[in-house]
């Protein structure tokens, strides 16, 4: 079934193109993405794409960068940078069979520097890889039927799914739904398929892009399913999200619907800001396909297309107002019933084995910011070429082995303390319950460090934790290199935003299971200010907490930040 096809005020051909900003004219006159890509890649005279077409190729799941390590060395000797790209893999519900991962752990160590992330949305990112590799990855990919298909751009990125090992049919649903729902609404462009795999191009009967039209969708839109009590994914931050109820019977009787959520926001720019989604109402599971076109629909005809920092789907509700949204959706896919009770206990990963209900077990592996290095990916191979179940990237950038038979677990646990693996999971329960983004020397956005840095500014957290008696309280701490939220650090109870080479923005406040905002506290402060603030607040938490009160909830209670009721007004 076909996504409908734009309505109302579409942003498609019929829009003028003098009325559309530089992106949206560059993806109007693209050729449904193609531009010249295929040329580019071609140019040995440099090791970058040409022109717009790096842009166009954030649609196909890759991202030009460079080392930024050694950019002012490099200009100063009048080279062009050390350019190179990221290359994100669609992994609907970061579902990994063990001959996908020595798939990738292949082309990581083939294309890819010999490392590999795993991200904050379920998936793999390659990083370290030149132009010419490009293809060999990406066909590589296709042995064992991934793709990158629209794992960046302006369209629905990857769909994430809970990772719940205590239900495993609950959690079989809700990763078969997300790959389906992430194949219904990719891109249908033949580029892909055309300019990665050397297909010819056949002509189509009708629009090539029925529902996407010429413009896409005016910025990126993340989809993802969860089952309380485990909110791992982090359901407000995303534009939208399905709150599984589950019935009497122990099936999902159906979903609760959020909306608007979203994390970025642009540095010095009031008028941008984070916001929590907004649950709007409840739908049966046969409705999934019909709201999720709805939903997406609203955001693809009333989007800002003229003010790119202004143009997710959390901006429109403010703008055309919550009531305005849930009417224009219902107009689209009926009424919708009102949302059934639900509640959030914790975002954070169960480490160590678990037993399902089937007798199934399951082992959740701390692998710190989600980075595998060559020698981490040795390791788990060992583990891969026996598993008989498979593997699942966890939202908090960890790894399940899942799906271990008892019989198979004394073996697999065996592994596991020969290769070192099982002592990974003996850290702080701090750094269990922390994350961090790429950041330096690659992402280019980034004005700090952060999955470099965060490591050791956590060991020096830890001693004020240990001063204080708060080595085993769970507390989430996460950290980006620049304002854009990647790994989520607005709705953490300790947030750090990077503002500059060492100088990050600390928020407060921020809900346990990622239910509320942080409120900025201290802007543009070092490491040491870092640490002397933590050190005051974090003791005020000890000497004056309640039974069961969370540090967040604390730093509001005690007055040490307002609490952030709406996104809008957190720069309040």
């Amino acid at each position: 079934m076909d996504l409908l096809p734009p309505t109302d005020r579409s942003q498609d051909v019929s829009q003028p193109l003098d009325r559309l900003s530089p992106d949206e004219t560059l993806k109007a006159e693209s050729d449904q993405l193609r531009g010249t890509i295929a040329l580019g890649l071609l140019d040995r005279i440099t090791s970058a794409v040409p022109g717009n077409d790096i842009k166009l190729m954030k649609f196909h799941g890759i991202y030009q960068q460079d080392d930024r390590d050694v950019r002012d060395e490099r200009r100063r000797q009048k080279l062009e940078p050390a350019f190179q790209f990221m290359i994100r893999v669609r992994l609907p519900g970061g579902i990994c069979t063990t001959e996908r991962w020595l798939k990738i752990a292949e082309l990581a160590c083939a294309h890819g520097g010999e490392t590999l992330r795993m991200t904050t949305r379920q998936t793999f990112q390659f990083h370290w890889v030149l132009k010419q590799d490009l293809v060999p990855l990406i066909r590589g990919l296709h042995e064992v039927l991934l793709d990158t298909v629209a794992a960046c751009g302006d369209d629905s990125r990857g769909v994430m799914a809970t990772v719940y090992p205590e239900f495993p049919a609950l959690q079989a649903e809700l990763a078969d739904l997300a790959k389906a729902v992430s194949d219904h609404v990719i891109p249908r462009t033949g580029a892909y398929h055309e300019i990665w795999y050397g297909e010819e191009r056949v002509a189509a009967s009708g629009p090539e892009e029925p529902f996407y039209g010429r413009t896409y969708m005016p910025r990126k839109f993340k989809i993802g399913f969860v089952i309380p009590p485990n909110n791992d994914i982090d359901i407000y931050a995303q534009d939208l999200g399905y709150i599984a109820i589950v019935g009497g019977d122990g099936r999902i009787a159906g979903f609760n619907v959020a909306i608007g959520g979203g994390m970025g926001r642009t540095d010095k720019a009031p008028h941008t800001y984070p916001r929590t989604a907004s649950v709007i109402g409840f739908i049966t599971p046969d409705r999934l396909y019909p709201v999720t076109e709805a939903v997406m629909g609203v955001q693809r005809d009333y989007g800002n297309r003229a003010d790119r920092a202004r143009a997710r789907f959390k901006y429109t509700i403010d703008d055309k107002g919550l009531d305005w949204i849930k009417a224009a959706i219902e107009d689209r896919a009926g009424p919708l019933d009102p949302a059934r009770p639900y509640a959030f206990t914790s975002n954070a990963d169960r480490y160590g084995w678990t037993e399902s209900d089937d007798g199934v077990h399951h082992y959740t592996l701390f692998v710190e910011n989600g980075r595998l290095d060559r020698d981490l990916l040795d390791r788990i191979e060992r583990i891969a070429r026996v598993h008989k179940g498979h593997f699942r990237l966890t939202p908090n950038q960890n790894l399940m082995i899942a799906g271990v038979a008892a019989a198979d677990r004394p073996a697999i646990e065996a592994l596991l303390a020969e290769t070192g693996l099982a002592a990974l999971n003996a850290r702080s329960t701090l750094r269990l319950n922390a994350m961090a983004c790429v950041a330096l020397p690659t992402c280019g956005l980034a004005m700090a460090d952060s999955e470099r840095y965060l490591p050791s500014l956590i060991t020096r957290i830890e001693a004020i934790l240990s001063r204080h008696g708060l080595e085993k309280e769970p507390i989430t701490l996460r950290m980006t290199g620049c304002p854009n939220g990647c790994a989520r650090p607005y709705i953490a109870e300790i947030g750090l935003t990077g503002r500059a080479p060492g100088k990050y923005n600390l928020y407060l406040g921020g809900g346990f299971h990622g239910q509320r905002l942080g409120r900025l506290y201290r802007e543009n402060i070092g490491e040491a200010a870092i640490l002397e603030t933590l050190d005051e607040t974090l003791g005020r938490y000890a000497a004056e907490r309640q039974p069961g009160e969370h540090f967040g909830d604390f730093t509001i209670r005690a007055g040490i930040v307002r609490e952030v009721t709406e996104g809008r007004f957190s720069n309040d």
